[in-house]
Parts: C-alpha cells; structure tokens; sequence
C-alpha cells in the first residue's frame, strides 16, 4: 500500500506526517468530505473498518476529529511504485531557476544537481560491482535515513493533488534526505563485503529519487 494507491481508495490522497523513523504514518481527511450530514466520526470508523486487513496496511486510527492515521506496512513500496510505474508529469520546475554556482550547501541548485549525480553514480557502481537489480525487498529499506527518503517521496501525490506544491523547497528537502541516506546508508558494499538485499533496495530507491528530480526538472547532470 501507498498514498498514490489510499488515494484511489479514499479519493484524495493522505498526506504524510511524522519522521517515519517508528512507523510510516499518512493522515486523510476522507471521512469529513465524505460525511455528507453524518456524523464523521462514525464515517471515519466505516472507512477505517473498510481498511483495517487490507494488504500493506499496518494499522488505521481514528483522531477525535475524525481523520483518519493510516500507518504503512511496508513504506519501501513507494520507491517500487515510483521506478515501476514512473513518476508522471513533464517537469514542473524552470531549470534555468536552479543555479549550478556556487557550489556549495548554502546552494539549492547544487544540492539538487549534486543529489542527481550521486543517484546516478550509485547505479554506476552498483552495475560495476555486481549488486543484482533483481530481488528488490521493500521491506530491506528499514533504516531510518531509507526511511527519511521515502518520508519525502510519499509527500508525491498530495502535493500534486495540492494548490501550492512548493516544488522547489520540496526538490531541496528530498535532495537533502537522499544525501544523508548517500553518506550514511550506503547503496553499494563497502571493501570487500558482499552485495545483499539491502543494497538491492537501496539502488531501487536511488533510482526513484533520480526519476522524481528528472520528473521536477527535465535532465540534471549525472556526473558533477
């Protein structure tokens, strides 16, 4: 389960809250437009009942007023969703708005550009080095900075079901999540350690933020 699928379900897409560190929790507001003159609390557990068992979801509460929390079994889906399916749309953002100088942190358009080139450098080396494409486990993507990235790319289909998207502060938060993930969760094996699942998954969720900053701004570099 993901919010692009909740969303068909519920009919708008639940947005993402929380750090994802614990559980991978998305919020809707589905029984409120749905109430219709019923009290939405109890519209809310209907829904909620109708959810509960459903494959890839966790866990559904329902808050006082009457959202509903549904938590994500395995949030890894996102990225098998992303680079399977795509992530549609021509690019949203004016690259020419995205400056390559100076390149440093303070610099949105570095951070972006340099995101980009290390996704693609990822799959460079994985290619080189024999991690398998094949066998991707969601569920493998568990550690939290993973976790952090995928927190970002669920925010996908409610900001484009949104009014004001942010596209640009939204590249950046993702471009910072997938740096911390670079450095600190590596996609690739380190010396002479073996490939494991892991690194399978990991190189699905390189390849997914690397489609999702094409989606925003057409071609970025994939070597800095």
């Amino acid at each position: 389960m993901t919010p692009a699928r909740l969303g068909l379900l519920l009919g708008t897409p639940p947005a993402p809250q929380g750090s994802w560190e614990r559980e991978a929790l998305v919020v809707s507001a589905a029984a409120l437009r749905a109430a219709r003159g019923r009290p939405p609390g109890e519209v809310a557990e209907e829904i909620a009942q109708g959810l509960r068992g459903r494959g890839g979801v966790a866990g559904v509460r329902v808050r006082p007023n009457a959202f509903l929390e549904i938590v994500l079994a395995v949030p890894g889906e996102i990225a098998r969703e992303i680079v399977t399916a795509g992530s549609p749309g021509t690019p949203r953002v004016p690259l020419s708005g995205l400056p390559d100088f100076p390149r440093t942190w303070e610099n949105p358009g570095f951070v972006v550009r340099f995101a980009h080139a290390r996704a693609s450098a990822v799959l460079r080396w994985a290619g080189d080095l024999g991690v398998p494409w094949e066998g991707f486990r969601p569920e493998a993507l568990d550690d939290p900075r993973d976790r952090a990235v995928l927190r970002v790319l669920a925010e996908l289909p409610s900001r484009t079901a949104g009014r004001d998207p942010a596209w640009e502060v939204y590249a950046e938060r993702l471009a910072l999540a997938y740096h911390d993930a670079h450095e600190h969760a590596p996609a690739v094996p380190m010396g002479d350690s073996p490939s494991g699942e892991v690194h399978t998954a990991r190189i699905w969720l390189a390849r997914a933020v690397q489609a999702v900053l094409v989606d925003l701004y057409g071609e970025l570099p994939s070597r800095l």
